[in-house]
């Protein structure tokens, strides 16, 4: 395949970033979300499939530090872990470090839209250590080193998830099942 021709399959790629502290419940939401034929779903696979509490909390592929997938925005990396056919479907590009990219992400993916999830540190703290904390299989979390470091993250990108909202003037809308959490989708208003 022609380089050109290559480019011109990747520019037509959606993504929408979308993210979440650990405990948010965001792959959850995620999973609903997918649920619409519009998302491309071929990034789930067997070896990133995590069980607690009955049900499979984690499916797709998860970019970050230490993870599958670093959060590297060249557009190859972002496809890696989706099928070669799928390129008229939104891929749903999940990381916990998306706080720390807003700028980057916006800069290069002007017309992507960032979905936010927003629950409290204690209330995620607290759903990441019952839902397994370091004892997930997937995805993995030594970047965060151990619950101390876990929490200080929890803090930093909820904040920066809160101020970002804040900049944009986001409207937070509660989800339909649990009151504590939170949603809120920016798209760019050229």
């Amino acid at each position: 395949m022609s380089k050109k021709h290559r480019q011109d399959n990747v520019t037509k790629m959606k993504f929408e970033f979308f993210t979440g502290v650990p405990g948010s419940r965001w792959s959850g939401i995620a999973r609903e979300m997918k649920l619409d034929p519009q998302y491309d779903c071929s990034d789930r696979a067997e070896h990133r499939e995590y069980k607690h509490h009955g049900f499979s909390g984690h499916k797709e592929a998860y970019f970050g530090s230490g993870m599958e997938f670093d959060c590297n925005l060249d557009e190859d990396n972002l496809v890696a872990p989706f099928a070669k056919n799928t390129t008229k479907l939104t891929k749903l590009i999940m990381s916990h470090e998306w706080p720390y990219y807003f700028d980057a992400i916006i800069d290069r993916y002007p017309d992507a839209p960032i979905t936010l999830i927003y629950r409290n540190n204690e209330a995620s703290m607290d759903w990441w250590l019952e839902a397994g904390g370091f004892d997930i299989t997937y995805p993995n979390y030594e970047f965060y080193c151990d619950t101390t470091g876990m929490w200080e993250q929890i803090e930093k990108q909820n904040k920066l998830i809160l101020d970002f909202a804040q900049k944009h003037v986001l409207q937070w809308k509660q989800h339909h099942t649990h009151s504590d959490i939170f949603i809120s989708t920016y798209r760019n208003k050229k």
